[in-house]
């Protein structure tokens, strides 16, 4: 460990940060009936408490607390969590682009939920330099689907062009697909970047036109929606297009029954989520944390297909490739990514 990472952690420590885990391995400390201080357990200095706290730490960012991600992080830590060997920690990321960036420069943060198209969309703006080398995959998890929103008077996804459609904060994976999207289909809306909860009060009022939001569903967000709010889920034409990239889904009335009739379907599109990684090089502390959590992830891997974990997990097949992406190998030794941090 490098003497700033040592710094680093002693820092988050002090904030209270990681005092948690790092009381985990001891029993609760009670003052004496005279008042005085409780003895500090053997070995308990700060740095030792540091470095138990840290040793099986990884950090996940994941999504919003409305959406999938954030679920699905939350699943992964009550599932794999073992104490000291292995502790999760679920963070609320800013959408795919931005946590491929966290995954890259953030410390604490090794692997990331994102979307599938979220590195051909860096890679093709230029976005983060190196990012085809220090961004592998350890899983496909499953399929979302592209959820359109919009008010009763909106009919077709057409008559989004020069409307007000919200789609998520700027550097959202649902940001950069809506934008994919519009341009495949050749509509123009005027996009707007507010949270989606924000946009969803918004669109209520009339104040905006529709709004896009890429989740696996049931999404959270639409939870709830009686039929008298007036809102409905608009159509997404699958074209050639598109096809190249997406695939096509269905939203039901089961998911979505304020939203959706009984017995009829949306259709919709659909895009992979990844657990993306950070490429350590092997023989670093990272990788081996890294490489105990796949450990794990895979042995485990039955606890997540049965309740209370979410339905999605179903869906998720271990051996799924991902189309432009690396597999993280934690048995192969693959080249020494560029210097990060």
């Amino acid at each position: 460990m490098t003497k700033e990472r040592e710094m680093d952690l002693a820092g988050m420590a002090r904030r209270g940060l990681l005092l948690g885990a790092a009381l985990a391995p001891f029993r609760p400390l009670r003052a004496s009936a005279q008042g005085a201080a409780p003895p500090m357990p053997q070995g308990g200095s700060l740095a030792a408490m540091t470095a138990r706290a840290n040793a099986g730490t990884v950090g996940i960012v994941s999504g919003g607390v409305d959406g999938t991600y954030i679920r699905i992080a939350a699943d992964l830590a009550a599932v794999l969590d073992d104490g000291e060997r292995l502790r999760v920690l679920p963070i609320v990321g800013r959408g795919s682009v931005q946590n491929i960036a966290d995954i890259m420069f953030v410390r604490g943060i090794d692997i990331g939920i994102v979307q599938s198209d979220a590195l051909a969309y860096v890679r093709s703006r230029r976005l983060l330099p190196g990012v085809g080398q220090m961004i592998q995959y350890i899983a496909k998890l499953y399929d979302e689907e592209v959820h359109l929103l919009a008010r009763a008077d909106v009919g077709s996804v057409q008559d989004l062009a020069g409307q007000p459609v919200n789609v998520d904060v700027p550097g959202s994976g649902t940001s950069m697909t809506a934008s994919l999207i519009f341009d495949a289909l050749g509509i123009a809306p005027k996009l707007v970047n507010d949270p989606q909860d924000v946009a969803l009060d918004r669109l209520r009022r009339g104040e905006i036109a529709a709004l896009v939001y890429v989740a696996g569903k049931p999404a959270r967000l639409f939870s709830g929606i009686p039929p008298e709010a007036r809102l409905h889920f608009l159509r997404l034409p699958m074209t050639p297009a598109l096809i190249e990239t997406y695939l096509p889904a269905r939203l039901g009335h089961e998911e979505y029954p304020g939203l959706i009739p009984e017995g009829t379907v949306m259709e919709t599109l659909a895009v992979g989520a990844v657990m993306a990684v950070y490429a350590w090089a092997p023989g670093t502390e990272r990788f081996r944390k890294v490489a105990g959590f796949v450990d794990a992830f895979h042995g485990r891997f039955e606890s997540f297909l049965r309740p209370p974990r979410h339905p999605k997990w179903r869906e998720v097949n271990l051996e799924a490739q991902v189309p432009g992406w690396i597999r993280f190998d934690p048995g192969r030794e693959p080249p020494l990514p560029p210097y990060r941090r």
